[in-house]
């Protein structure tokens, strides 16, 4: 049994996800197929054809294709959001003259005797428009009623047809409709029309930055790779051609192509997409390296151990994916609420003309063609279509303004149920930069220390050196001359100062130069407790200081911690560091649980294992390690100063970086969904209590026929009511 997966171009709402799916279980040899409305693709687990399964899909009236390790070009979605503009300007350009002259007319009337000429022509303009921009629509439409599987386009063909069908017989044949229902409805499709493409070019946008995270992660693929021959000569492979068992030379710059072993020489490798910590790591002889990460010095050879599917950021990918498609479906609202709401519209309609016709006055005609298209008409969901787009809208601005990104309206629906909150340390927590944070001297002189070490880091590529030259320039503490310089790999550094030696390392590096490092046992060991990295600094044999380095930990960090607790969330840390270092950092921000020493898979895994537990857990990270995590969880937060990958991968991004807006994303995200679903129940209600009024169910006491005069009326009130109450969010404070 094997795991495929397809593209799938064509769908447009949740419903073309149930379709897909349906058509997909019916091929001979599927035993389960999930699809991903965001990433619109498709995963499929069973003995099957893969060109079986991309014929039915296709048959069910979507396109469908093999996904390739290329990069995904951005331009098609983009092309169709900016389609989808173009489709609301024109329907508004066109619909909001019409609503002008319902209020203010300027247009003859369908009872002005001898003028209909104006009225058909204007028919006319309309069904083009609505052609032009609700094509779409129609389509979608027409497959629901064929699958009978009701959703929001089935709501908006309905009642966009029935008004401009109404509104045509009413300019055609005006006398065979009770003069009091002579109204014309085309403002009301072509406006329904507007609204509906504006929201959906919104969601187009946001939908298409969605499966960035999976093309980011394919972009740090190296085409190509220098495989050494058995004669000893250099020539470039392609990533696909690329044996196990070749023996790969990679030059200072160059990303590792495979996975791999090192066989001769010594170089710094770039691992901050593997394991998310900014430090490079020493690697020698009999090391593994891994594909997507960067060398940074020295030339190497090493052995590919693991290509293709088997590589580091080739499970990472997969991760992703799987992360992506194994996330609870949460069904937009809107289109839950039409699946029960357009059979139940259409029974109504249906009743509403058998009982008129049995039941009602002379000419029965006219009232059954009134009641039923009022009917109609006050379903036309305006409201319902515009309740979630409003508040998303208008949500997404308002947080904005406090720095914050909201990528997807699925994490907003779990806001207010999250219970745990997972952060990453590197990046989140702490700045994710080693800074110089210690100085101790023997001498008393710390500033000379200071200035040995930085002279000679001057000349050193290695972020801890980099860590102090950087110190040493904010202190304006002078450079002097360096001869001799030498770079002792997985040691430190060393030269000539003055006419004395200078050398500054680890440890090892001091035991190796018979340095003495006893007068600072107590301060190495309670500096190394801390999660500090310890630099040794002797001059001509003879010990004169230490300095630590670390990532300091985010200004903050410890009073976001605290709020967030005192929202009854549990925090913990989840960190790829020691537990030495994670322990000490958890420590100082008031964090009590913590999980160190993890893999990217660890990470997604914890993740996993916690919602088994039964929590709602929010995952906050920035890098690439942090990314198959971040969209397993419910609700996935990143860093805004983190890496691409990890903002795509989230439902949130924190563009100023600051944890402060961890808080602010969830109290924004919980006021916007609430704001959703106020608009749903305002929309719904008006729509509901309509219905039977505009049925006639008033009529045999009242004498009150609803025309769809005022069921427009009702609609537009349901309009106005859902655009004031996402108004408020506007309102919003931190």
């Amino acid at each position: 049994m094997k795991t495929q997966h397809v593209s799938i171009m064509g769908m447009s709402c949740a419903g073309c996800v149930k379709h897909v799916e349906k058509a997909i279980h019916a091929v001979i040899g599927v035993k389960d197929a999930k699809v991903n409305f965001a990433s619109k693709s498709a995963t499929i687990t069973g003995d099957v054809n893969t060109q079986d399964i991309i014929h039915a899909i296709k048959k069910a009236g979507f396109d469908a294709a093999v996904p390739t390790d290329e990069p995904i070009s951005n331009d098609s979605e983009h092309t169709l959001f900016i389609h989808r503009l173009k489709q609301s300007i024109v329907a508004g350009v066109v619909g909001i003259p019409l609503f002008i002259d319902m209020l203010y007319p300027w247009l003859p009337t369908a009872n002005t005797a001898g003028r209909q000429w104006p009225l058909i022509l204007t028919g006319v303009i309309t069904f083009i428009v609505m052609w032009f921009s609700g094509r779409h629509i129609y389509a979608s439409f027409w497959k629901s009623i064929k699958s009978f599987q009701g959703n929001m386009n089935t709501l908006v063909g309905m009642g966009t047809g029935a008004a401009w069908a109404y509104s045509m017989i009413v300019v055609t044949f005006p006398s065979i409709i009770p003069t009091l229902a002579r109204h014309i409805y085309f403002d009301t499709a072509v406006l329904l029309l507007a609204f509906i493409n504006l929201g959906s070019a919104l969601e187009i946008r946001a939908r298409g930055k969605t499966s960035q995270a999976i093309k980011r992660l394919i972009g740090l693929k190296p085409k190509t790779a220098r495989v050494v021959t058995t004669n000893g000569e250099t020539i470039e492979k392609r990533l696909s051609d690329i044996q196990l068992g070749d023996i790969i030379q990679l030059l200072p710059g160059a990303q590792v192509a495979v996975d791999g072993i090192v066989i001769e020489h010594e170089s710094l490798i770039d691992e901050s997409m593997l394991t998310g910590e900014p430090m490079p790591v020493q690697k020698r002889k009999g090391d593994k390296i891994f594909s997507g990460t960067v060398n940074q010095t020295g030339s190497i050879l090493y052995e590919a151990t693991r290509i293709g599917s088997d590589t580091a950021l080739s499970r990472i990918i997969t991760l992703v994916e799987k992360a992506q498609n194994s996330k609870p479906a949460v069904g937009r609202l809107a289109d839950k609420i039409a699946s029960y709401f357009v059979p139940s519209v259409l029974c109504v309609a249906i009743i509403t003309g058998i009982a008129w016709s049995v039941f009602g006055p002379e000419p029965k005609s006219a009232y059954i063609l009134t009641t039923v298209i009022a009917v109609l008409v006050i379903a036309c969901p305006c409201a319902l279509g515009l309740a979630t787009p409003m508040s998303i809208m208008v949500g997404v601005g308002k947080a904005a303004e406090f720095g914050l990104l909201i990528r997807g309206s699925d994490a907003l629906q779990v806001a207010n149920k999250l219970d745990t909150i997972v952060l990453d340390k590197t990046g989140t927590i702490t700045e994710g930069k080693p800074r110089l944070t210690d100085i101790h001297s023997l001498t008393n002189n710390a500033s000379t220390v200071l200035q040995l070490a930085a002279s000679l880091e001057a000349l050193s590529e290695h972020p801890l050196g980099q860590a102090i030259l950087q110190y040493a320039e904010n202190e304006n503490v002078p450079l002097v001359n360096v001869s001799h310089f030498e770079a002792l790999s997985g040691f430190g550094v060393s030269g000539t100062i003055n006419g004395s030696r200078v050398v500054i390392g680890n440890q090892a590096l001091m035991e190796k130069e018979s340095v003495q490092t006893n007068p600072l046992r107590e301060r190495y060991r309670s500096t190394v407790s801390q999660g500090k990295t310890v630099v040794f600094i002797a001059k001509d044999g003879e010990l004169k200081g230490l300095l630590a380095i670390a990532d300091t930990i985010k200004n903050d960090a410890r009073s976001v911690i605290e709020k967030l607790q005192k929202r009854n969330l549990n925090v913990i840390m989840l960190t790829g560091d020691n537990e030495a270092a994670a322990n000490a950092i958890a420590k100082s921000v008031g964090i009590s649980q913590v999980i160190a020493n993890v893999l990217p898979n660890d990470k997604m895994n914890v993740i996993t294992t916690l919602q088994e537990e039964g929590h709602c857990v929010a995952m906050v990270g920035d890098g690439i390690n942090d990314a198959a995590a971040l969209t397993q969880a419910n609700m996935g937060i990143a860093m805004g100063g983190g890496t691409d990958v990890a903002i795509e991968a989230a439902d949130i991004a924190l563009m100023s970086g600051a944890l402060q807006g961890v808080e602010d994303a969830i109290s924004i995200s919980t006021s916007v969904m609430r704001n959703i679903k106020q608009n749903l129940f305002f929309a719904f209600v008006f729509n509901t209590l309509g219905i039977p009024i505009a049925a006639g169910v008033l009529f045999p006491f009242t004498g009150l026929l609803l025309s769809p005069v005022i069921a427009g009326a009702a609609m537009a009130m349901s309009s106005v009511t859902v655009v004031t109450n996402a108004g408020r969010l506007r309102f919003l404070n931190k």
